[in-house]
């Protein structure tokens, strides 16, 4: 205990005071001595004190309660942006797709035209070979002949057959104007196989560098192919893992989200149709595999926010007990403990894991002040022995946003948070649904 000042000191700095009070029955004083200023003093300096420390544990708190409902919001923004950003790759990667089918079709328009082109030339080869065939046949008959009345005509020349000879003369000039003919039809026939050779091989040449243009146009594609597949494993592995490992089957998740959102989560348009009435090419079906899966991925991120994967509180705090059987810390003996508890400074944020609906706010035996919210697939998340309410029921929440702060009330040994997460009713462990979303959020 303190040492008072002696009676003289104290007299010397707290001199005695007198209040005059006067009413109509006459004026009365009162004395106020050292000991009543000093311990007036006391209370005020007191009273000053509890003051400044209601402050700023009040600072503190609003503190602490802004930045984890901030964190909360950066950790849904950081989920948030990247899926943005897969998306955009995605808008990105297809528009590339789009543009390398184009490309691609144009390739083969061309390469199905200089095919042709090579087909005919060929053909006009065959048909020149053919032709140079008979000419050579004819010629070589015609030069036979030629021949044959040259030496005819040389023989009637020497025995002197004058009207033998005339009629000779007439057939040779003939047959001589006949090999000139086909001569020079040979030469032309020579010509035209040339210039069709020519032709020929230009569009070998041609073809040669469509089918290289082709190919490059193909390992083109299958890169941007091979990126969007490998974003969309790396991105739906991991959801896929963290839906299983609570129990909830992936195709079933899909389905469900499927018809709820039937009109805004349907697939996007397909690079390409057939519209000939054929199978759609490899690259089609590729593409329309991968926009599929896209749409997917975005199902599964509107299931993730309505399912509980989230931590309802972010602030510094105590883990004191987990999910299972326990003893009482009231009245003894094994009990199940149907939650987790937290505990903190009183008045600590407390945030919903999940979408949902808020279906209770208010006081229930046991748990004090509780928060009841109602999610998908039949689960819901209770938050109890709250300080204050900060939701109505009937009010939509979303993951992230405050609902009370932490308390004592109802049937509790210190401020904590009880934190229950229920499935058709019946109560589960939070860590499977924590723990789950560790490696995605």
């Amino acid at each position: 205990m303190p040492t008072l000042p002696k009676p003289k000191l104290m007299a010397r700095l707290l001199p005695e005071k007198r209040i005059f009070v006067k009413s109509d029955e006459g004026t009365r004083f009162f004395r106020i001595g050292p000991r009543q200023q000093l311990l007036a003093g006391a209370g005020a300096l007191a009273l000053v004190a509890w003051s400044v420390t209601a402050t700023s544990f009040l600072v503190i708190e609003l503190v602490q309660g802004g930045g984890a409902q901030t964190a909360a919001l950066n950790e849904k923004l950081v989920y948030e942006q990247r899926v943005q950003e897969l998306a955009s790759e995605r808008d990105a990667q297809h528009l590339a797709a789009l543009e390398a089918q184009q490309g691609y079709d144009a390739a083969l328009d061309a390469l199905s035209s200089y095919q042709d082109r090579l087909l005919n030339a060929e053909l006009r080869i065959a048909e020149v070979e053919q032709s140079r065939a008979a000419l050579r046949r004819i010629l070589q008959t015609a030069m036979v002949e030629r021949d044959g009345l040259a030496e005819r005509l040389t023989a009637l020349a020497l025995e002197d057959g004058s009207a033998d000879l005339a009629a000779l003369e007439r057939r040779s000039a003939e047959a001589e104007q006949t090999v000139k003919f086909l001569s020079r039809a040979l030469s032309d026939t020579a010509l035209d196989k040339v210039a069709a050779v020519t032709d020929a091989s230009s569009a070998q040449d041609r073809l040669a560098a469509l089918e290289n243009e082709l190919e490059l146009t193909r390992q083109a594609s299958d890169r941007i192919f091979e990126q969007l597949e490998e974003a969309v494993v790396l991105a739906m592995e991991p959801l896929g893992k963290m839906f299983r490992d609570v129990g909830l089957p992936p195709e079933n998740i899909l389905k469900q989200m499927r018809q709820q959102y039937s009109g805004v989560g349907g697939p996007l348009t397909p690079i390409a149709l057939s519209t000939k009435g054929t199978p759609a090419d490899p690259e089609s079906l590729r593409a329309n595999a991968i926009l599929d899966q896209m749409d997917e991925l975005n199902l599964y991120r509107i299931a993730a926010d309505k399912i509980p994967f989230a931590q309802p509180v972010h602030a510094a705090v105590r883990r004191t007990s987990g999910f299972g059987y326990r003893r009482d810390p009231i009245r003894g003996g094994s009990r199940l403990h149907a939650g987790m508890d937290w505990a903190g400074r009183s008045g600590t944020p407390i945030l919903s894991t999940a979408d949902g609906v808020v279906v209770h706010a208010g006081w229930q035996s046991g748990y004090g002040r509780m928060v009841k919210i109602k999610h998908e697939f039949g689960m819901e998340t209770r938050y109890a022995h709250l300080s204050k309410i900060t939701v109505k029921v009937g009010q939509r929440v979303s993951r992230g946003d405050l609902i009370g702060g932490m308390g004592n009330s109802g049937r509790s040994t210190g401020t904590h948070l009880h934190y229950e997460v229920r499935v058709n009713g019946d109560p589960v462990n939070p860590m499977t649904y924590i723990k789950a979303a560790t490696n995605v959020f």
